[in-house]
């Protein structure tokens, strides 16, 4: 029986270590989070920072949820995140359709335009945004959140449909078009199944973008009742305003582990999503 040459046997034999290190280091500082968030405050300050809990604080989750008001502000940034999601996925995907299927002319300078939109830090338009929300009478409510989140996110979610649009086959629309369907029948009924797994992997993308913001919403709540998960972190404090280093990152592990989950279940329809915009067809 030959056996294979002595470099063929060799050649795959780095790969695991590295992986493991790799693993280590992404693994490492979120058992060393988990741990933390179990312990009491006193635990926390007197003793070793990779030292394991004396003993477990489960309670300091039910203190962060209710204390700490983590709940709302979950419940805050929810209602800022899906309604701003929607509104970024729905007009991403029809401009990225018009721009990519439909045939007229400028399509390919007004999608420069939105490419600029790309460019424009952040940090420019808070207060000019700012102005006008308090003018109109938007301050005080989530609404300037969508808004802003919706505007912001809808440039490079434009970029990435009309990216995809170019693997979807044009003879398709063509044929749809001679058996007398319109252009919204044609946009619901055969392009928006098609780039389905484009649109969960966008819409994956800007879940994070704008579930992990902090400049924007620290801009525009001006109330605790209005925070969001970031803004409340930053801002959190236990009972009698002390803060308690045990339900803080308790309340880190809920934002963390939970956006997590999120990614471990919609990970394989985020891959075929890259796959399918990396081919052009």
């Amino acid at each position: 029986m030959n056996r294979p040459p002595v470099r063929r046997r060799f050649k795959g034999l780095w790969v695991k270590p590295v992986v493991a290190v790799l693993l280590v280091i992404e693994l490492y500082p979120l058992a060393w989070m988990f741990l933390t968030s179990l312990k009491s405050n006193d635990d926390y300050l007197n003793n070793p920072s990779w030292s394991l809990p004396t003993s477990w604080e489960w309670g300091n989750y039910g203190e962060a949820w209710t204390t700490g008001n983590i709940g709302l502000y979950v419940q805050n940034s929810l209602l800022a995140v899906l309604p701003s999601l929607a509104l970024i996925l729905l007009l991403g995907t029809a401009a990225g359709f018009a721009l990519q299927i439909m045939v007229w002319k400028g399509r390919s300078v007004t999608l420069l335009l939105f490419l600029a939109g790309i460019m424009v830090p952040a940090q420019m338009i808070l207060l000019p945004l700012f102005t006008v929300y308090f003018q109109v009478g938007l301050s005080g409510t989530l609404w300037p959140l969508i808004l802003t989140y919706t505007g912001s996110g809808l440039p490079l979610t434009v970029f990435m449909m009309a990216t995809y649009y170019k693997t979807v086959p044009r003879e398709m629309f063509e044929a749809a078009t001679l058996d007398g369907a319109g252009i919204l029948r044609s946009f619901w009924s055969i392009s928006v199944p098609m780039v389905r797994n484009a649109v969960l992997t966008v819409g994956l993308v800007q879940f994070f973008f704008i579930w992990n913001d902090l400049l924007i919403a620290l801009t525009f709540t001006n109330s605790q009742d209005m925070r969001t998960i970031q803004v409340g972190l930053l801002n959190f404090s236990g009972e009698f305003g002390a803060t308690q280093y045990g339900p803080l990152f308790a309340a880190i592990c809920i934002n963390v582990f939970g956006t997590l989950l999120i990614y471990l279940f919609l990970n394989q329809k985020v891959m075929k999503g890259l796959a399918g915009g990396a081919v052009k067809g």
